[in-house]
């Protein structure tokens, strides 16, 4: 990167200045909540597929003769 490319941004990030409060919170938000939200649709779904593997398991013990 170039002396004045690297000046620009240090001006630009300076002109910035620090972040407020809540944009640190959105930007954590942007940063994490797709991940948050996809690991409590996988959470969700295997809870789903753990009731259907325990109903599936009732039916064919239903079904099976006894004897």
């Amino acid at each position: 990167m170039e002396p004045s490319s690297l000046l620009l941004v240090h001006a630009v990030a300076w002109h910035l200045g620090p972040m407020h409060a809540y944009e640190r919170a959105l930007t954590l938000l942007l940063a994490f909540g797709p991940f948050v939200v996809l690991g409590l649709v996988v959470a969700w779904r295997r809870r789903q597929d753990r009731a259907e593997e325990r109903r599936d398991r009732v039916v064919a013990e239903e079904r099976e003769p006894r004897g």
